[in-house]
């Protein structure tokens, strides 16, 4: 009896829905400290899932849901800095 392949769910930090990994976009903290969306899901560092929407960055910062993921304070700045990079990716698709 063989099984299909096992497809990988990730839980988004906004709204804390699981989903398929491909369905979310993962925002990365590089090793030099550093955030960006990592829309390839393969750039090095720790890394944490958000859907493909806005409302659920908006919720992930009123949580602090990226906070805990990352285990560190994340500043307003890098809030805006996503902000922007997902109202430049939304516009793409």
């Amino acid at each position: 009896m063989k099984s299909g392949k096992k497809i990988p769910f990730r839980k988004c930090v906004g709204c804390g829905e699981p989903k398929d990994k491909r369905e979310l976009l993962r925002v990365v903290r590089t090793p030099e400290g550093e955030f960006c969306l990592d829309e390839t899901g393969r750039k090095n560092g720790r890394g944490a899932y958000l859907c493909r929407n806005a409302d659920c960055l908006a919720k992930a910062r009123k949580t602090k849901g990226l906070d805990r993921s990352f285990k560190m304070a994340v500043s307003p700045e890098v809030y805006e800095s996503l902000e922007r990079e997902f109202v430049k990716f939304e516009s793409t698709q």
